[in-house]
């Protein structure tokens, strides 16, 4: 327990030998609950998933058999099954097999590759299932710094926040540890980001380290959960559209030997698609479904009036090239429908920035 609340990790792995082991066996000793979850991994993580688990769990045990942590609400591994809702637990049977709990520690095997955000949503679904007031993310490279968890967690226990996420991108000591091909990307994957959820405060969205409340948990469609690499920024959108609060915490990573698994020509083009759909799906629901707010037609307005400034722009460029000569109406005309476009979306990303304010916080 941290505060009075319990608290479960969500520890997912692909092809982590070498380094789950560790992020197991060095977890503080108020998380209850471990969630690892083996994405068919090829190596031996599997394993140093189980034997890290029994370590840990015969380090916290003292001499009479009885857990020594905060962790005596799942301590035996009772109480699963029990506080499971029949339609969750379903939807975690369908995707993965999971074990009689270590200790504190429920090794999870997917039936088959998901990914990360598979993995992810694998993880939620179990701990939405055993009712815990505040699940983290971590990775299991060992990337994340452990002693900063309680910053990700207070904002959630103190009520001021439904979601926090680590930050590499709020302190300039921190951004210059970040390699520059990732800043580069971390960037443009931000203002993507920002666009597509109505956070626009919120940066470094890429970043896995979090905390969400069971209230957030229980808010959001888990099931319908992106699975791919974007699954935090497509979670960003559905916590905006159930106006939950969320906030960014400043904080270091680590970048060791680990290597990345991403493959960046399908990454951008998957991602970047995805952010345009949610886009879309948010301003459905949140400002014309929900409720009413103009917002929404100035963005299709302004977007659809810009596209017609640029269509008319190239054919008046066309016809100059094609003539020899500069249609000079036609030319002022696009110009100022294309201005006409931007001011639109402007006033539309002002009203968006007005509507989230109150919803996002920032912490150094």
């Amino acid at each position: 327990m941290y505060r009075d609340c319990s608290v479960g990790v969500v520890i997912p792995a692909y092809n982590e030998e070498g380094f789950v082991g560790d992020v197991i066996t060095e977890m503080p000793a108020y998380v209850d609950r471990l969630y690892v979850i083996d994405d068919q991994s090829t190596d031996d993580t599997w394993d140093e998933i189980c034997e890290a688990a029994a370590r840990d769990r015969d380090a916290r045990t003292n001499p009479t058999g009885n857990e020594r942590a905060s962790g005596q609400r799942y301590a035996s591994g009772e109480g699963y099954a029990d506080v499971a809702t029949d339609g969750g637990t379903s939807a975690l049977a369908s995707r993965a097999q999971v074990h009689d709990p270590i200790g504190r520690v429920v090794p999870i095997q997917h039936r088959e590759n998901l990914g990360a955000g598979g993995a992810i949503k694998t993880g939620y679904l179990a701990a939405r299932n055993d009712g815990v007031d505040a699940t983290v993310t971590v990775d299991a490279d060992g990337q994340m710094d452990l002693s900063q968890m309680p910053r990700l967690l207070d904002p959630i226990v103190e009520g001021q926040a439904d979601y926090t996420k680590g930050n590499r991108l709020l302190s300039a000591e921190y951004r210059e540890a970040m390699p520059r091909f990732r800043f580069v990307g971390n960037t443009i994957l931000t203002f993507l980001t920002k666009v597509s959820s109505g956070y626009w405060k919120t940066m470094d969205p890429q970043n896995g380290y979090t905390a969400i409340s069971q209230e957030a948990l229980e808010s959001v469609a888990l099931e319908e959960l992106y699975e791919y690499y974007g699954y935090c920024n497509d979670l960003l959108v559905k916590l905006n559209v159930a106006d939950m609060a969320v906030a960014d915490v400043a904080m270091p990573a680590v970048y060791g030997d680990e290597e990345s698994s991403i493959t960046y020509s399908e990454y951008i083009p998957k991602v970047s698609t995805m952010l345009l759909r949610n886009f879309f799906w948010r301003l459905k629901t949140k400002y014309l479904a929900l409720d009413f707010h103009p917002l929404a037609f100035f963005y299709l307005f302004g977007a659809a009036t810009a596209g017609v400034g640029v269509f008319a722009g190239l054919w008046t460029l066309f016809i100059a090239l094609s003539q020899l000569s500069v249609p000079f109406l036609e030319g002022v005309a696009s110009v100022l429908v294309f201005a006409l476009g931007v001011s639109l979306l402007l006033f539309a990303m002002v009203f968006d920035m007005a509507q989230s304010e109150q919803l996002e916080a920032q912490v150094y």
